[in-house]
């Protein structure tokens, strides 16, 4: 297992983010079971679970959450 980048943060609670419009998949059900994401104005983008919306965010640098999505989608992220 490898150490996580320094590159990527958190906040405690993503209210400490202040007011960001937090978007969820189209394809996310009822039961909240899903990742919310908020683009920030430092080009970083907030991730947090939607079942805990004040709970924890991580934040990814600029690129790099699309960079993950776009791996998962293609089927290109490969295991370690």
């Amino acid at each position: 297992m490898t150490a996580p980048s320094p590159s990527i943060a958190h906040v405690r609670s993503s209210l400490e983010l202040g007011a960001v419009a937090w978007r969820r998949s189209s394809h996310s059900t009822a039961a909240n079971n899903c990742v919310e994401t908020a683009g920030l104005p430092s080009g970083q983008v907030a991730v947090r679970d939607s079942k805990d919306v004040t709970g924890p965010a991580l934040l990814f640098p600029e690129g790099a959450w699309g960079s993950f999505v776009q791996a998962l989608a293609t089927g290109t992220l490969a295991a370690r």
